[in-house]
């Protein structure tokens, strides 16, 4: 198994950041999905395509709200 290189930024809201990154990135990806279930006519697709989509839109605001939360303690 090839492991990722260590990242070589050490803030250690990194990890966080980029988690937020990675789940906004996915709801854009999954309206692409979604229209091609659509257009397909396949619903029962397009509708798991959209639970995920919201899943994943919660899981960016969560870590947004954290993440200012966390800026604002050490700034504070």
């Amino acid at each position: 198994m090839v492991k990722e290189p260590a990242s070589p930024v050490k803030d250690k809201n990194y990890d966080l950041i980029h988690a937020v990154q990675m789940s906004l990135q996915h709801i854009w990806q999954l309206q692409t999905y979604i229209a091609d279930a659509e257009a397909r006519g396949d619903t029962e697709l397009a509708t798991w395509f959209r639970k995920i989509q919201d899943n994943n839109r919660k899981a960016g605001e969560q870590g947004k709200q954290m993440l200012m939360e966390r800026m604002q303690r050490e700034n504070g």
